[in-house]
């Protein structure tokens, strides 16, 4: 009786075993004590890394500009009785996260071990809680805008730093911005100065009008054509078109506005522009007041599709071949990306920025490994759709004039002629020309230059008398 119960006392406890065991989802196995298999330490040359046990990552903090491609393994520790699966002495590539595990018996865990670069970074700017400072990070300046009625010798900054990092002058701490004044970042090993320059000015020469209230708040695409602008063209400011539309704003002096619109996924009608742009669509009374004057646009991407709203087209028609990716999931070009201008290479838009391609002119926009949206607001052209049989059908009908061209033929840059007051507007609708490239450095691109001058030349024609 008793071998009986002890028999079944194992059966038991071995299928109670089982079912535990059977029941784990994650790479561990139940059977194992707490601790008995983390890391405990692990240092790469002589930095430390930060162990998360929760996460299971490990964080190494390194300089600023060090080479972090050939690591060395120099301790590593774990639980007593446990291996990991790199050993002092090996030497690993930190350009991006490495795993390592570490083993005890039947039972492990995998970490995930990245490296960072110290960072010393102004992120943001704000004067007296309302004015916005533009960053370069590349030459380390802010350039902040703000009416003549402001006391520019007693501003107080609101300043966003990187993580960890310390700024002096202090955050909160007011200043006299008659002169620039500059600003050092610190943060272990990194180190940097920013110079903060304040321009007063009421009547913008230029503005970049978008949806939203402030530059910050625009998504990323916008943002870089944003900041480019008023980091390049003189006496240029940032709107909101409910700036404009209320009056808040002094155009008496602008000469032209420039709107490049992006919207994840692309739109490819009426209805998808109005319902994605209610502020623009609010404020056109305003816009064709501006426009009816004499005033000039530049209207990029999905902004194309305002042309008609300014009452610029013919026969009221949009763009009729339009899409667009998600910035995280744009292509990965395989080659450079351009698009034609035949025989409007001699239009002041694409001074400086032809070259022959397939034996015509066309302006480059990126070289292979940029990450693009392939975001387009073209019109196509041919007898089989889209209303336009041939060229001059579209030329007619819509009123445009045609500067540039996709391969198949579809046109990809035009103009208006200017009205009775000379405003005038020009589109670019390229799926070529974008300005932010998801997780690619586009500064780094041996053609991604020319959108920049490309803008620059169509705001300079714009702005002509």
């Amino acid at each position: 009786m008793k071998a009986i119960n002890f028999f079944k006392q194992l059966c038991i406890a071995t299928a109670l075993l089982t079912a535990v065991a059977g029941c784990n989802d994650d790479n561990t196995s139940n059977l194992r004590l707490d601790g008995d298999t983390w890391l405990e330490s692990l240092t790469l040359d002589e930095y430390e890394g930060v162990i998360d046990n929760d996460a299971m990552t490990v964080v190494v903090g390194v300089p600023e500009t060090y080479d972090v491609s050939a690591m060395t393994v120099s301790a590593i520790t774990a639980s007593a009785g446990a291996e990991t699966s790199v050993r002092v002495g090996d030497v690993l590539n930190f350009t991006y996260p490495q795993s390592v595990t570490v083993r005890n018996g039947d039972a492990y865990l995998d970490y995930t071990v990245s490296v960072q670069h110290d960072a010393a970074s102004i992120t943001s700017f704000v004067l007296n809680g309302s004015y916005i400072g533009v960053i370069n990070q590349t030459n380390r300046t802010i350039l902040v805008r703000v009416p003549t009625t402001e006391d520019v010798t007693n501003m107080v900054p609101a300043i966003g730093l990187s993580e960890g990092a310390t700024v002096t002058p202090a955050s909160g701490e007011a200043q006299d911005f008659t002169e620039p004044v500059e600003y050092t970042v610190t943060y272990r090993t990194a180190s940097a100065t920013y110079t903060v320059t304040v321009e007063q000015s009421d009547a913008p020469s230029a503005v970049y009008v978008g949806l939203a209230t402030s530059i910050s708040e625009l998504n990323l695409e916008e943002q870089e054509a944003a900041n480019w602008m008023l980091q390049n063209v003189a006496n240029s400011q940032y709107v909101s078109f409910d700036d404009v539309r209320t009056g808040r704003v002094d155009l008496s002096e602008c000469r032209v506005m420039w709107w490049h619109l992006h919207i994840d996924g692309g739109i490819d009608n009426r209805d998808r522009f109005t319902s994605s742009a209610p502020a623009a669509i609010q404020a056109v009374t305003a816009m064709r007041d501006f426009y009816e004057a004499g005033g000039s646009l530049l209207l990029s991407r999905y902004a194309t599709y305002y042309a008609v709203d300014m009452g610029a087209t013919a026969d009221g028609n949009n763009p009729n071949n339009c899409w667009g990716q998600v910035e995280e999931n744009g292509e990965i070009t395989k080659g450079p990306w351009s698009f034609y201008v035949d025989d409007n290479a001699s239009h002041p838009v694409f001074q400086g920025v032809v070259s022959s391609i397939d034996g015509r002119n066309g302006v480059y926009t990126c070289d292979a490994g940029y990450r693009i949206t392939n975001s387009t607001a073209q019109w196509h052209i041919g007898a089989d759709w889209g209303g336009y049989a041939t060229l001059d059908d579209w030329r007619n009908l819509h009123g445009g004039l045609d500067l540039g061209y996709g391969g198949d033929g579809a046109v990809v840059v035009w103009e208006y002629p200017e009205n009775a007051a000379g405003g005038r507007i020009v589109c670019i609708g390229s799926g070529a020309y974008d300005w932010y490239s998801y997780g690619v450095d586009a500064s780094a691109d041996q053609y991604h230059a020319n959108v920049a001058t490309m803008t620059q030349n169509a705001l300079n024609y714009l702005s002509e008398e």
